[in-house]
């Protein structure tokens, strides 16, 4: 039954949980309770390594790849730097290099001619010198987005000699992802250390950009130069324009969440759910400078659950175990074909040389977290049955069933556990049938007797 303390939000409850949605059981968002069931993380399984970084131009550090699809297009940008002088300074000039897919597994560096690396065009470099060590474009989706602007980014001012002496974020723009210009000549964020790959994204959800960057919690800067303090951590900032930046805040993890510290963040709205917000942060350890990556979600974009148990772990495929080895990179693709999975890239091999690289890894679609049960009930809050019919995703190793309860927590006739049709195998859309009629426009809560079984998402359709 549904506890009083959930009966007495009902109200607001139906009024913000929009259940033509998808629903993620990536938190307790919609869960009343649980019983015998838990929330659990799943680890993407490897694939191939998708793109290496060999020629001279991209060197022993390329990293920061950010990743996104474009039509019929995968695109993918990310720096080329190479550290070779002593105490890790670089030895030649930082670029941004660019390359495109039309699969996302197998990527071509195409020779643009635009920059000059050694005396030849003949290189994949986008741009070179200011900005480069970590810029992160993306297609920008508001529909009032001029021609000019279609493709934006944030970048760090300054080369990766000089970025350090004054931070902060310029903004630039581009009418075909290649060509880039300023969109004015002074910084738009100046509220942090952004000495990491700083993301931004148009929200189409909420109707505005929003900026994610890297910031110290004891302060970054004296009148003798940066000088970072405390842990790294992340930041936020939402904007209109994406040159005026507002509602700054510092993103938070709940009380019980350990102090750690986060070297870049992978914030993107999830596309299937663009309600939530999901974010693949680089969790940093001092004593050896590894890293290793661990999810995190959120609906608001300033408040996030995050786990704590790495996705690729430094024990993972190959080359991990090193100096800022494992970064996750920025983008979730879905592949043509591949309907069933989500694709992710991770680097391997930095500092390494001769060039570092990224391996593709897969997710189920929707299958970051579940709730994960052998025998055991979860029940949601109060949702609204917008549609004629409930789908599901789920793994059901046994006899899996749901139940629909009315807003007094009595089972509605036609609609108990016994007149649900068993559900068994693994499915991303599967329809539950009950023995009962329409449930179309009730407020309704729903009981699932979960048997050795994982449940992804839910969803009311049409």
């Amino acid at each position: 039954m549904p506890t009083l303390n959930s009966l007495c939000a009902w109200f607001c409850l139906t009024l913000s949980l929009g259940a033509a949605e998808r629903e993620l059981f990536v938190d307790e968002h919609i869960i009343d309770r649980m019983e015998g069931a838990a929330l659990k993380l799943h680890k993407p399984e490897a694939h191939d390594v998708a793109l290496s970084c060999t020629e001279l131009w991209e060197g022993n550090t390329s990293g920061y790849f950010t990743l996104f699809q474009d039509g019929d297009l995968f695109r993918c940008y990310y720096r080329g730097s190479h550290h070779g002088e002593e105490g890790g300074r670089p030895s030649q000039p930082g670029v941004t290099c660019y390359a495109e897919s039309r699969d996302g597994i197998t990527w071509v560096k195409p020779k643009l001619g635009l920059v000059e690396f050694n005396g030849s065009k003949e290189n994949n470099i986008i741009r070179m010198g200011e900005g480069c060590s970590n810029f992160a474009p993306f297609k920008d989706a508001n529909p009032n987005c001029p021609p000019e602007a279609r493709y934006k980014a944030l970048a760090s001012t300054g080369d990766e000699k000089t970025r350090k002496l004054k931070p902060s974020l310029q903004a630039y723009q581009s009418a075909d992802g290649l060509h880039w210009t300023r969109m004015r000549e002074e910084p738009v964020i100046t509220a942090g250390s952004f000495d990491s790959q700083n993301t931004a994204f148009y929200d189409a959800e909420r109707g505005e950009y929003r900026a994610y960057w890297r910031y110290f919690t004891g302060g970054y800067t004296d009148e003798r130069g940066w000088k970072p303090k405390g842990v790294r951590a992340i930041r936020t900032a939402t904007s209109k324009d994406f040159l005026h930046w507002e509602n700054q805040k510092d993103l938070a993890y709940g009380k019980d969440a350990p102090e750690v510290q986060l070297y870049t963040n992978a914030v993107r709205p999830y596309a299937r759910a663009p309600q939530l917000m999901f974010g693949f942060p680089t969790r940093y350890q001092p004593k050896h400078s590894q890293v290793e990556p661990v999810f995190m979600s959120s609906r608001d974009g300033v408040n996030f659950k995050r786990w704590e148990e790495p996705l690729i772990p430094i024990t993972a495929p190959k080359d991990r175990d090193w100096n800022r080895s494992n970064y996750m990179t920025c983008g979730v693709l879905q592949l043509p074909g591949r309907e069933r999975e989500l694709s992710v890239y991770a680097s391997e091999a930095y500092y390494q040389g001769p060039g570092s690289r990224i391996r593709r890894f897969t997710f189920r679609v929707d299958g970051c977290v579940s709730v994960s049960a052998k025998d055991g009930v979860v029940v949601t809050k109060p949702l609204t049955f917008d549609g004629s019919k409930l789908v599901l995703n789920l793994i059901s190793r046994g006899e899996t069933r749901v139940e629909v309860l009315d807003v007094e927590g009595k089972v509605i006739p036609g609609f108990a556990a016994g007149d649900c049709k068993p559900i068994q195998g693994d499915h991303i859309n599967h329809e539950v049938v009950w023995k009962g009629g329409s449930l179309a426009g009730k407020k309704v809560w729903l009981r699932f007797e979960l048997k050795d079984a994982d449940l992804f998402a839910l969803q009311f359709v049409p």
